[in-house]
């Protein structure tokens, strides 16, 4: 059957090889039967630019390319984690890098795709330094710096984002409802795709009268997530990580 897949927040990294040998053995087996594959951010723990020549990063990409030159192409949103991947690793990994909100048709679905923490303004902390993340000048400014001070600067930001997740409650780090109702209203849509909240789900309800759906994709810590959505409907499964050696 027809089907599309999405995915998100596996916050690949050297640390935890059993995630990235969830998701290479995703991309073989599963991603090049699919009609495409979007991953909606956060792929990998953190990205301080397309000039870091890691073995994972180059993993990454051929796993990306392998598949979209099999006849699936890939999708990519930036995530809160990756914002900085570029057109140079976009076109390695031979993926479509999209805009942080985008509609797509899915069998006739119009459907509004996003990573989702946009989603979460009552965390009015971290609306602003996402704002000031995003600032054009600045990233210009990181990118040109050494690559070993690019990543004492990244260990830093994850530190302080951490230590700073212990002191909120939790309810603010999810999404805000009338946001999420907002931007479907904005997208003239009845369904959302995204990720971001670690938070797996398939929310119903009604907007403006009207039966519409939220889909939130899961985090890939301790297992795999993946959404599958066919003519037929959507499917949210989890897959068991294999053992690595």
């Amino acid at each position: 059957m027809p089907h599309t897949l999405f995915i998100a927040d596996l916050h690949l990294s050297a640390g935890r090889p059993d995630i990235t040998s969830a998701f290479l053995h995703f991309m073989e087996h599963e991603a090049p039967e699919a009609d495409a594959l979007y991953v909606l951010g956060d792929l990998f723990e953190f990205w301080i630019g397309d000039d870091e020549p890691g073995e994972l990063n180059r993993q990454v990409a051929a796993a990306f390319r392998i598949c979209s030159e099999s006849g699936t192409p890939v999708y990519y949103i930036h995530g809160n984690r990756d914002f900085m991947i570029g057109r140079r690793f976009a076109a390695e990994a031979g993926m479509t890098l999209l805009p942080e909100h985008q509609v797509i048709d899915l069998y006739g679905e119009p459907t509004l795709i996003m990573h989702g923490d946009t989603l979460c303004t009552d965390d009015a902390g971290y609306q602003r330094y996402r704002r000031i993340t995003r600032w054009r000048w600045l990233q210009w400014l990181f990118l040109r710096l050494p690559l070993h001070k690019r990543l004492s600067i990244a260990d830093g930001i994850r530190g302080k984002s951490a230590e700073s997740k212990q002191d909120k409650n939790i309810t603010i780090m999810d999404v805000n409802q009338h946001e999420v109702a907002r931007q479907m209203r904005k997208a003239g849509v009845r369904r959302l795709i995204h990720g971001h909240t670690h938070r797996p789900a398939m929310h119903e309800f009604e907007l403006d009268g009207r039966p519409v759906q939220r889909l939130v994709l899961g985090d890939w810590y301790t297992q795999g997530s993946v959404l599958t959505i066919t003519p037929k409907g959507a499917e949210l499964q989890n897959r068991a990580f294999r053992e690595t050696a």
